[in-house]
């Protein structure tokens, strides 16, 4: 089982849904042509740039709704709690400030 994001034409995720795994065959195209969409494979496991069961992770972040797709880092980027976050190119999340509570 894999998961597929869907992404306007901002490249911000508008839906995930489950599909079939891709050594099988080349599913974000297939998905993307029957949809008339941008589509790429997101891995329910990785978060921060580390998969949790100690695979190998990938881009980055499991995608959700409103996440942003960046394609120089290829990584899914999840949205600006607030101004005043900085991002973190490491992990690709958003550190909040000192004072935050």
């Amino acid at each position: 089982m894999a998961h597929y994001a869907f992404l306007n034409e901002k490249n911000i995720v508008v839906e995930v849904i489950v599909g079939r795994d891709e050594n099988d065959g080349d599913w974000e195209t297939y998905y993307g042509n029957q949809r008339g969409q941008r589509c790429l494979r997101t891995s329910y496991n990785t978060y921060g740039g580390q998969h949790l069961d100690g695979g190998t992770p990938f881009r980055m972040n499991y995608a959700g709704i409103g996440y942003r797709y960046d394609e120089t880092l290829d990584a899914f980027i999840p949205p600006q709690p607030d101004d005043t976050w900085t991002f973190d190119q490491s992990t690709c999340l958003w550190i909040a400030p000192d004072d935050y509570e």
